[in-house]
């Protein structure tokens, strides 16, 4: 298991971001050297976890659960097949792009160490948007996105320091509670009869699932 890139975006104004400032950062390029990851802080203030990495929107992304955005290279490979197009490391807006690591299939509380000194931990999985879809140019692209339900993987930073392309990804810890970032996805959009299913994952979910699970059980039992 491999870190292919460290993506990092810059603001950049489009036509098709409701950002109030009508910029986004979700264009990464890989980056030619080391860089910083530590946590930045809550969401709404914090931003990215990685330094030089741009977020433009800390409604919605940025903070110490979505600090980092992983997505495997073999599903971009799949998405390249399907769409008939070049799609480069970084494009889908993630900041870690892996080979040999099953993302989406990562567990909730997952931990993975990262070159020798940075773990992280799976936290959720990724929600396409109007800007995501806009960057690609694809129409119907957040339904198609979701459908498919290969979501890549939020993370929070346990251990901060320095990572670079090539450095080796290690499984350090791994829950019994077989809770994925696919499942955590499909719960939260399409399918919300899994939502108790996410308690088992407990204070590693990321807190705004684990607040509409705890929601949603809490209605049934009404």
């Amino acid at each position: 298991m491999q870190l292919l890139s460290v993506n990092l975006g810059r603001p950049q104004p489009v036509p098709y971001t409701d950002q109030p400032d009508g910029v986004t950062g979700i264009d990464k390029k890989p980056a030619d050297g080391p860089v910083r990851v530590a946590a930045p802080g809550p969401k709404g203030t914090g931003a990215s976890g990685l330094a030089g990495d741009a977020v433009c929107d800390l409604r919605h992304h940025g903070g110490v659960d979505q600090a980092v955005y992983a997505f495997a290279r073999e599903d971009l490979d799949e998405w390249e097949r399907e769409l008939g197009r070049s799609l480069a490391n970084g494009c889908f807006g993630e900041n870690l792009t892996t080979a040999g690591l099953d993302v989406s299939g990562a567990l909730i509380g997952e931990r993975w160490r990262i070159g020798s000194e940075v773990v992280l931990e799976v936290t959720s999985g990724r929600i396409p948007c109007r800007t995501f879809q806009g960057h690609l140019g694809e129409r119907g692209w957040v339904k198609r996105f979701t459908r498919k339900g290969a979501t890549g993987a939020y993370l929070r930073v346990i251990e901060p320091g320095g990572i670079r392309a090539g450095d080796p990804v290690e499984i350090v810890h791994r829950p019994g509670h077989g809770v994925t970032a696919a499942i955590q996805f499909r719960a939260v959009t399409t399918e919300r009869e899994l939502l108790p299913r996410l308690l088992d994952a407990g204070d590693a979910l990321h807190p705004e699932s684990l607040a509409a699970a705890r929601k949603y059980v809490a209605a049934q039992a009404r």
